[in-house]
């Protein structure tokens, strides 16, 4: 008779609940499946753009991480203070919890330390801050909106130019969008660049052709009530500021030995395992090289998405089953992903591709539609279903 097991996952985002989900569906009850998260709610982030456009109330894109316990998932709310790779356990709520696998699923942090709070500037990143935007672009009527990436990596490279065309879309509808202007300052090179040049320029077009102006290679130096200050030299007014605060790993990952230069925890790009026995990571708490680049001295990391990451979450769930069944853990993640792109009036475009290909990640874009904004939202309801 084996000896039942105790698989620690921490982090309910969407990697987190995908690997707890199915690592429950595939092992023997005498297994304990532990799910831990500082909140009692998971949130749906792909639909905070719809938040923010009334398209969505809160408690529409939101579930509670209780609802796993009928599933015979163990969830446990806390905040994770002590991860041991030596001692095999995690201290949390001042108690201790041994495990035999561990998944750190514990995403990215928003780092907005550098952002003063006036009432001028949005963290459209969270579900709060999302709130805040929506009634701030509901009572605009005239000036300078500027949409600003602080730092890379960041989670859902799509997400800011899907916001600028939604705001363009918003006030063409108010009739108003010839009193507003909209701009985007990146530190990228171009829109989304690790689907490369061809995808980066047709988006970049698509930005320009509706009035978006787009500044790239922008590095953020310090914000005031007004203008933004950045590395070169170069400053930027606005009436509002929407911004993607920089990203860092949480503070418990960084206090073990885990991460690697890069601020990440770096894992290998197939089984996701750590460089620790019994400790593997997902989603974006990771950093993983990718095998090709568009050019030769510009190496290129897997973006940070939940695609990612519930793939990812399958192929580590998978392989710590076979492994307790005694079979060979030989599931592979091959690098694949997808994204919606939601361009406003109810279209969205969609890519997909392989980031793993080699000379370099190939990815293709599909001619945009109705269908695609249909799609998200269908996503939307199966993935609340299905994981719920």
């Amino acid at each position: 008779m084996m000896s039942a097991k105790t698989i620690v996952v921490l982090g309910g985002g969407s990697g987190g609940i995908v690997c707890a989900n199915e690592l429950r569906k595939k092992l023997g009850g005498e297994h304990r499946i532990i799910l831990i998260d500082k909140d009692e709610e998971h949130t749906f982030y792909p639909s905070l753009l719809w938040l923010i456009f009334g398209l969505r109330k809160p408690e529409q894109i939101k579930r509670s991480l209780r609802a796993l316990t009928k599933k015979g998932i163990e969830f446990i709310q806390g905040e994770v203070t002590e991860i041991s790779t030596e001692k095999k356990s995690i201290s949390l709520n001042r108690q201790n919890i041994n495990y035999d696998e561990l998944i750190i699923s514990l995403g990215a942090e928003l780092n907005t330390k550098a952002f003063p709070k006036t009432p001028k500037i949005f963290n459209f990143y969270c579900l709060e801050g999302a709130k805040l935007s929506g009634e701030a672009i509901n009572n605009f009527s005239n000036g300078k909106i500027v949409i600003f990436i602080g730092g890379m990596p960041f989670k859902c490279p799509a997400a800011p130019y899907e916001f600028a065309f939604l705001i363009d879309s918003f006030f063409k509808n108010r009739n108003i969008r010839g009193r507003i202007s909209i701009e985007i300052y990146t530190p990228e090179t171009l829109p989304m660049p690790t689907a490369g040049p061809q995808i980066g320029n047709m988006l970049k077009q698509m930005l320009e052709s509706r009035q978006i102006n787009f500044n790239p290679e922008y590095k953020f130096k310090s914000v005031d009530e007004g203008k933004i200050y950045f590395e070169n030299n170069k400053t930027a007014d606005f009436d509002l500021l929407f911004v993607v605060p920089p990203h860092t790993a949480p503070e418990v990952v960084k206090k073990t030995n885990l991460i690697n230069e890069s601020g990440w925890i770096p894992v290998d790009r197939e089984t996701l395992k750590t460089k620790f026995e019994n400790v593997y990571a997902i989603g974006d708490v990771t950093t993983i090289k990718l095998p090709g680049q568009y050019k030769t001295d510009k190496p290129l990391n897997l973006p940070k998405a939940g695609v990612f990451a519930h793939y990812q979450a399958e192929v580590v769930a998978e392989n710590i089953v076979k492994e307790i069944n005694g079979q060979k853990p030989d599931k592979r993640y091959s690098g694949n992903g997808y994204c919606f792109l939601e361009l406003g009036s109810h279209k969205a475009g969609f890519a997909k591709g392989n980031f793993f290909a080699t000379p370099s990640p190939s990815v293709a874009i599909y001619s945009s539609g109705k269908i695609w904004h249909l799609g998200k939202i269908a996503f939307e309801k199966w993935w609340l279903w299905k994981w719920f």
